[in-house]
């Protein structure tokens, strides 16, 4: 693990934010992260997965931004579909601290995909699969099928409504993760949403540190 420090996790806040979150997490969870996190920047030498490279970064910009996102999802409801995982956020760390939670991961890019199938079976993540597709491809055959979409800096939130919404079954919910002033991309994506079935049902603004703040937005599919 990369940094001599409690729990291998080298951010001191760390235990105190899950729990401002109401996320709970075994030593075991915590382990796999840290596992994950290394695996991550190992790749990254070789693969450009990701920009953020420093360990505490990696905590609180991917582990903790992923995370915030346990307090909308219920396992039993159904699976989860992560647009665009890159090196697999929020997608992995959601299915390390929800086990029960059945995601697909999808990203366009084969070489990613190949890094993710490597960490989902090195960590032994089970109810977990990895596809390289587009959104549209896809779609065609997945249409209606999932409980839950995600997206994390793939586009603005007019384009990603036309992606995830046709996913979703009625009463799902697509958990767009963005920056913290979202207020104008939601205004230009309304129409959209409408479009495609969905209503914007809330809008959760996230302190991942001090001064680092994202938003959920969070839209249901109705029809």
């Amino acid at each position: 693990m990369c940094a001599p420090c409690a729990n291998g996790v080298p951010w001191k806040d760390w235990e105190a934010w899950l729990a401002g979150q109401g996320v709970s997490l075994s030593g075991g969870q915590t382990a796999q992260l840290a596992q994950f996190m290394d695996m991550l920047l190992d790749w990254n030498t070789r693969l450009n997965l990701t920009a953020i490279t420093q360990p505490t970064d990696v905590w609180q910009k991917h582990f903790a931004d992923s995370l915030s996102l346990c307090r909308f999802i219920k396992p039993a409801t159904g699976p989860l579909l992560d647009i665009g995982t890159g090196a697999g956020f929020p997608g992995i760390p959601l299915k390390i601290a929800c086990p029960g939670l059945s995601v697909t991961l999808m990203d366009s890019l084969r070489k990613r995909v190949a890094f993710l199938q490597h960490a989902t079976d090195t960590l032994g993540l089970q109810g977990i699969e990895c596809v390289h597709a587009h959104t549209t491809e896809f779609a065609r055959q997945h249409a209606g099928q999932y409980a839950y979409c995600t997206a994390r800096a793939v586009a603005k939130l007019d384009k990603l409504a036309t992606w995830a919404l046709p996913f979703l079954r009625k009463g799902g919910l697509f958990l767009a993760m963005k920056g913290p002033d979202m207020a104008e991309e939601l205004a230009a994506a309304a129409p959209t949403i409408q479009k495609y079935g969905g209503r914007h049902a809330a809008t959760h603004a996230v302190e991942l540190a001090p001064g680092l703040v994202h938003t959920v937005v969070v839209i249901e599919k109705i029809k």
